[in-house]
């Protein structure tokens, strides 16, 4: 094996000159999409893990890491980073065929591919989780320990057979995260906020805060991001509501979507932002640079945490208000969490209509009094009244979003905020989702109502050359 491994180290990086057994074919990768509704009954679902049916046996998990090393350790990783990827995976699968054949492992061709394939994702990409990786159907990995691994599918949680060795083995998964992007986890520091490559988000907590081990949850996103008109197709939101949105982001109407946990936020403002003329100039200011916009003039701008001796952090509302000294004709803030908030609602009060944030709440009214609570935590003595006009003033539409009980993510309330009336903010509702029941099959069944209130902003739209038609908010008529 030495004389073996001696070659690859030295032939790694350039065309082998000995025939070898072709290394199996990669897949067609087709885009990563975040389904917002479940497929249809009966759909295929490629690629599918179940207990069953294991990407690779668990008694050759010690085979692979201990492989995995002794590559690491003969291989030239200098070279391997400029060597083309299918050279590199041909002499992987080299290697682990003659591995195979010396130690006698039970492994049939299709096995012997399957382990050739793992080995190669162990040293180029994230291990285990690497397929589920690659796999469209997979929204959500929730990691719970090196012992169970968990993803989201069509809105339903379910449990896969992928495992790591041992707490070692995820933890240098983990690592190899969270290095790339300049940060680190570990006992003084066991929580992390990271980013892969595809701009997927990563939240890491390990020991001793994640008391059996460490829990890490990836929440994957669309290599092409959603349109209005997908989230259309599958039964996020009507047309006429989608209308309604992209005239006001084109009328540089300032909004904020709201919604709990794995609603879609990210995915709606995506897809708003798709309507903002590419002759503006966007600064986007977030925790874990995930938002995908797709003008050409866009300036990301991403948080800091803390170094080992708790200096160096960087904050939102540091981004903010650098933001303001980068001449943005919009902001655009991934989620609003902190004091930031009082520097965005100064932003869109002072000429950068059309700004855009998104906010954890349950509905547009919490949405507020979120936003209200978050001013309060930038330490200026202000009255409740002057708080509640400048969120009046600078924000005109709430986009409420909502993960229905069978998983699906839909819209359920588009409102405006029209001003104040003593010291409360006035809001009206004009498009709505009314839920009918639950079906046998567990399906919430509803249908997307006007409430009949025309809105206000309507003028504005309008001097924009766009006009939306008055039976869109004629609340006898289905949208």
């Amino acid at each position: 094996m030495a004389s073996r491994f001696s070659a690859i180290r030295s032939t790694i990086g350039r065309a082998s000159r000995q025939p070898a057994p072709p290394p199996p074919e990669e897949p067609a990768q087709s885009a990563v999409a975040l389904p917002i509704i479940p497929a249809p009954e009966g759909a295929d679902r490629p690629n599918e893990a179940t207990p069953d049916k294991p990407l690779i046996e668990p008694r050759f998990l010690d085979t692979k890491v201990r492989l995995h090393r002794r590559l690491i350790d003969e291989f030239n990783l200098s070279a391997i980073e400029k060597a083309p990827p299918g050279e590199v995976r041909k002499q992987v699968f080299v290697l682990v065929s003659e591995y195979v054949r010396s130690e006698r492992l039970p492994l049939n061709a299709q096995e012997l591919e399957k382990f050739a394939a793992e080995l190669y994702d162990e040293m180029m990409g994230l291990g285990p989780i690497e397929p589920l990786l690659q796999d469209p159907t997979v929204t959500d990995i929730l990691i719970n320990t090196h012992a169970s691994v968990y993803v989201e599918r069509f809105g339903q949680l379910e449990l896969t057979p992928v495992r790591f060795k041992d707490e070692q083995h995820l933890l240098r998964i983990l690592n190899k995260i969270v290095s790339g992007v300049g940060r680190r986890v570990d006992e003084s520091q066991p929580m992390v906020d990271a980013r892969l490559p595809d701009g997927s988000r990563v939240n890491a907590v390990i020991r001793p805060l994640a008391v059996d081990g460490p829990l890490i949850s990836i929440r994957k996103f669309s290599k092409k991001p959603f349109m209005m008109e997908k989230l259309v197709e599958i039964g996020s939101l009507r047309p006429p509501i989608a209308a309604l949105l992209a005239a006001a982001v084109r009328a540089r109407i300032s909004l904020l979507v709201s919604g709990g946990t794995g609603c879609g936020k990210t995915t709606m403002l995506n897809a708003l932002s798709n309507h903002i003329s590419h002759k503006e100039r966007l600064v986007t200011i977030e925790d874990a640079a995930e938002l995908q916009l797709q003008q050409p003039h866009v300036g990301r701008l991403e948080t800091r945490p803390p170094n080992t001796e708790g200096k160096g952090e960087i904050r939102q509302r540091e981004l903010m208000k650098n933001a303001l000294r980068m001449r943005p004709d919009r902001i655009i803030v991934g989620e609003v969490r902190g004091e930031e908030a009082f520097d965005m609602l100064q932003a869109m009060n002072t000429g950068h209509e059309g700004s855009m944030a998104t906010i954890h709440a349950n509905n547009p009214r919490d949405a507020l009094a979120r936003l209200e609570q978050m001013i309060g935590m930038a330490g200026f003595n202000m009255s409740e009244k002057s708080v509640r006009s400048q969120i009046a003033s600078a924000i005109t539409i709430v986009v409420q979003l909502q993960r229905l009980s069978d998983g699906t993510r839909r819209l359920t309330s588009v409102s405006e905020i029209t001003g104040m009336e003593g010291n409360v903010i006035q809001m009206q509702e004009i498009f709505k989702f009314e839920r009918l029941g639950t079906g046998p099959d567990g399906k919430v069944a509803g249908e997307f109502r006007a409430t009949g209130v025309r809105p206000n902003f309507l003028d504005e739209i309008r001097t924009t050359g766009v006009t939306i038609p008055p039976e869109f908010f004629d609340p006898k008529l289905p949208l």
